[in-house]
Order: C-alpha cells, then sequence, then structure tokens
C-alpha cells in the first residue's frame, strides 16, 4: 500500500507539473522575436501559392518565396467577419466569449473587456517590446484599446471601425446627410490615431481616402523603425502589423495603380506582397532573419458580391475563395477558410504544407509554448498547442473540430472533414439586391442540421446527411462540450444590433 501510495503522489506530482499554467519553452537561448502579418479578407485562392497570384492576374512573388521558406497551412480557419476573427487571435478564444461575435460598429456598445488577456498581455509579460500598426477593431473603449492589453505603442486607424471609414466624408457629403462643409466633414470625422503603454489616444490626422491610398507605406515604414530600435536595444519584439490588403475599399497607392491585371484588388494584392516583402529584407538586414518567427494570415474569406459596387472600371473589389463556397461574414468554408503561412528558420521546415486543422484561435497557446508565457486559467481557452504542427512531429495536429458563431447563434460546426449547419446560410433576394456575406439570410431549419462532406464536395453543394446520417452524433459532441464550458464559465450578453431595451 505504500508502494502503492508513493507511486500516486509521484505521478500526481509529475501531473501538475506538465499541467502548470507557464507553457514550457523550447530551448534555445534566446526567445524568438515574432512578426505577425495580418490581411483583411484575402481569399484562399488569391496567393500564388495557393493557386492565385499569376493566375489571378495579381503576382505575388514574395509570400511565394515565404510560403518556399516556411509551412503553408491548407486547413486554417477562422470566425466569420473581422472583429470575431481578430478578438479570437488576441485572446485564443471563440469572440462570443468576450461578447464580439459580430463586427464592432462605431457606436454600438460592444467592445473588449477590461479582463481579456491577449497577445499583448502574453508577449509583454515575458519581456517583450510590442507594438501593433494598423488595425484593431476590438472597441475604442480606454479598457479596450490595444495600449490598455499590453502593447506598448499603436498607430492606426479609429479602433472600433475599419478601412472602408475613409469613405464616410465622401459619402455622408454624397447624400447630405449633414450639413456641413467638407472640411467641417474631414475634421469631425474617421481620424488616424496613436496611443503608447496605458495612455489614451492622440489624433493624429484625418482618415482621407487619400491616406488609406498610403497607409500601408506609412504602416509598414513604422514597422521597420520599431524593430529596428528593438534591435539596437538588444529586446526580443512582438510586431503586430494588421495592414489593409485585401479589405474594400482597395485604393492602391499612385506607386501601385494599375499594376495588376485585375484593377484595384489586384494591384492592392501587389502592394500588400511588395510590403511583406519590405518585412522580410529588414530581418535580414538586421541580421535576425533566424531569430524571428513571422506569419502571415488572412483574418477571413473574402469579401465578394457584398462589394461589388466598390470596383473600378468594371473591374468588382473581390477576392477569390478557392474551390470554397461563400465569403466574408457567412459561416461557410469559403469564409472560415484562407491562407496562413509560417516560417521559423531551424524549427519549421522549409518547402512544407500542413493539412492539420489549425485555428487562428490555436496561435496564442502555440506562442505561449515557445516563449514561455503563462496563460490565465480563470476562464475558458478555446485555442489548442499546435507546436508539434510547426516542428513536423504531428501531421493531424491537436484540433478536430471548430465551432461558428455570428452574433449570439451557433451556426454551423466542423468535425474533421465535415460541415454542418444548424441555421440555413444563403444569400436573400433576387438580382441587383442579392445580399450574400455579413446580409445573408440566416434562417432556422426545420430541426435537421444540414451535413456536408468538405473533401468529397469542397463547394458545398451536395447535402449527405441521409447518407452519413451518424456523423450528427460526434459533431453534436462538440457543441455539447461548449455548452458545457459556458456552464462553468458564462459568456457576456452577445451583440446584437437590432434588439434593444433600457438599462435596468
Amino acid at each position: 500500500m505504500r508502494r502503492r501510495a508513493l507511486r500516486l503522489t509521484i505521478s500526481g506530482a509529475i501531473l501538475a507539473l506538465t499541467t502548470s499554467v507557464v507553457a514550457p519553452t523550447l530551448a534555445q537561448d534566446q526567445k524568438p522575436n515574432v512578426v505577425f502579418i495580418l490581411a483583411d479578407n484575402v481569399g484562399y485562392g488569391d496567393l500564388g501559392s495557393y493557386g492565385g497570384g499569376e493566375l489571378r492576374g495579381a503576382p505575388t512573388p514574395r509570400l511565394d518565396q515565404l510560403a518556399s521558406e516556411g509551412m503553408r497551412f491548407t486547413q486554417f480557419l477562422v470566425e466569420p467577419a473581422c472583429t470575431p476573427s481578430r478578438t479570437a487571435l488576441m485572446t485564443g478564444q471563440y469572440s462570443i466569449r468576450n461578447g464580439l461575435s459580430l463586427i464592432a460598429i462605431e457606436g454600438s456598445p460592444y467592445t473588449l473587456p477590461a479582463r481579456a488577456f491577449t497577445m499583448g498581455e502574453l508577449f509583454k509579460g515575458v519581456g517583450y517590446a510590442t507594438a501593433i500598426f494598423g488595425k484593431w477593431h476590438l472597441g475604442s473603449a480606454p479598457q479596450s484599446l490595444p495600449t490598455a492589453h499590453g502593447f506598448d505603442e499603436f498607430y492606426g486607424i479609429p479602433p472600433d471601425i475599419s478601412w472602408d471609414a475613409s469613405t464616410y466624408p465622401q459619402t455622408i457629403a454624397l447624400t447630405h446627410s449633414i450639413d456641413a462643409p467638407y472640411d467641417e466633414l474631414l475634421k469631425t470625422g474617421p481620424q488616424i490615431v496613436e496611443a503608447k503603454d496605458g495612455g489614451p489616444l492622440r489624433t493624429v490626422k484625418p482618415f482621407t481616402e487619400e491616406v488609406r491610398a498610403n497607409i500601408d507605406h506609412e504602416l509598414v515604414e513604422k514597422s521597420v523603425e520599431f524593430m529596428r530600435r528593438q534591435k539596437t536595444a538588444g529586446k526580443p519584439f512582438l510586431l503586430y502589423l494588421p495592414f489593409s490588403m485585401g479589405h474594400a475599399p482597395n485604393l492602391p497607392s499612385p506607386q501601385f495603380k494599375g499594376k495588376s491585371r485585375i484593377g484595384n484588388y489586384g494591384d492592392k494584392m501587389m502592394e500588400g506582397d511588395f510590403h511583406v516583402g519590405q518585412i522580410m529584407d529588414t530581418l535580414k538586414e538586421l541580421g535576425v532573419e533566424n531569430d524571428t518567427i513571422i506569419v502571415f494570415a488572412s483574418d477571413n474569406g473574402p469579401y465578394g458580391e457584398a462589394v461589388r459596387e466598390f470596383g473600378n472600371a468594371g473591374t468588382p473589389d473581390m477576392g477569390n475563395s478557392g474551390p470554397f463556397r461563400g465569403e466574408l461574414g457567412e459561416a461557410t468554408e469559403g469564409s472560415i477558410r484562407t491562407a496562413a503561412i509560417i516560417r521559423w528558420p531551424g524549427h519549421v521546415k522549409p518547402n512544407t504544407t500542413s493539412y492539420a486543422m489549425f485555428s487562428i484561435m490555436d496561435f496564442l497557446p502555440t506562442f505561449a509554448h515557445i516563449v514561455g508565457g503563462q496563460m490565465p486559467t480563470d476562464r475558458q481557452i478555446d485555442g489548442v498547442d499546435q507546436i508539434d504542427v510547426l516542428l513536423g512531429n504531428s501531421a493531424t495536429g491537436h484540433r478536430e473540430s471548430l465551432l461558428s458563431f455570428i452574433g449570439g447563434e451557433l451556426v454551423a460546426t466542423r468535425w474533421k472533414q465535415w460541415r454542418i449547419y444548424f441555421t440555413d446560410i444563403h444569400p436573400s433576394g433576387n438580382g441587383p439586391q442579392r445580399q450574400p456575406g455579413i446580409f445573408s439570410t440566416s434562417a432556422s431549419l426545420a430541426g435537421y442540421p444540414k451535413v456536408y462532406n468538405i473533401e468529397m464536395d469542397p463547394h458545398e453543394d451536395l447535402v449527405v446527411g441521409g447518407l452519413f446520417g451518424w456523423v450528427s452524433g460526434p459533431a453534436l459532441k462538440t457543441v455539447e462540450e461548449y455548452l458545457a464550458s459556458v456552464k462553468k464559465y458564462p459568456n457576456p450578453p452577445a451583440p446584437n444590433i437590432t434588439q434593444f431595451r433600457s438599462a435596468d
């Protein structure tokens, strides 16, 4: 009995060590720098390494180079829209757990909670210099700013709206909705802002369409300057660069206007590719290329029909979702499956692909493992540590399911190669009034889910629930596990911008 008790004690001690809140860091003399470049609504079929590029009339040689020097994910999964995906990236949680499962809209009360734990806080907690240059889109309340969540510095567009805000003064003037001179509209409209750690936002200049066209040049210049400063200081850094590549209106800078064969969207793709190359070249110039993890990913599938009016000279401002169905705002495969590439010399094998199911939420716990960061234990973390995928030790990874939410509704789940819908996602209306994406219909079904086999039928044209009825069992188990976690860690109120009630 004593020996058995001793064995149990030793086993318990080992278990306690392996489940510590501090993730074990990889054996290395120096923590790697991390550069995370987040594109905006770039589709699965847009980059050359994913079958686009030259075939789409917009070559992407530097991103193709990055793919050849690292690992390309072919089953990278996100949330249906930009704010939800960015929340998931920053927190390692489904966006609904922070009340941000819809796109943040100026004037709505939904904003990143003060208690949220973010990637900025993870890296800052282990001694990194941290910066974000670009689009935050998680709310502008003081407790929601990136500089309130671990980032030392922020420069970019207003933190509660997106790139199309640059058109607001023009469309207000067009409709005469606000009686004010255009110059006044520029002063009172969206502004480029900046902030330092713990400080308030400071207005820099109006966010005009001209600024929009050149904003990525600015963001990359600031990124390069930040990396140079940290190299001089001898401090590891996290650079988060959520730039505008892919988001309508894709207004190219003069340097890239007309460069592609497909109009503004292609021009901006080529411009974004150039900027990624600038970051890569700077890392090499600084001598930290081999000591830096660089990630390029897209937050969503592409804008499609919903923004065709943003086109120029008859070319719609639309991305390409490859072989998959749908666009930004839907819960279809083409909306939540997009491109992601990671390069980490000496650790990630060059010129490889991974078909492992990898969620945007998985980056946070994976980075925690790499740098020895501490993940919170007082909440549900939905991301999983995927270091085995990066190091080539696992072909399948540690994820086999993913839920999709729109607002307060659980609309779909992925389990292995199966896609199951609990609501009907399809465009509404006809002709010029056809509304896909974020304006599509989400009507309740008659009590049974729709089932598709994504490998057999990537475009989701054939409902196969009658042929594979057993699929609903394991799929519904993923829902049960989620519901059990909500009982333990209740969600805040889900966002809803169509139903209102007065405060109690």
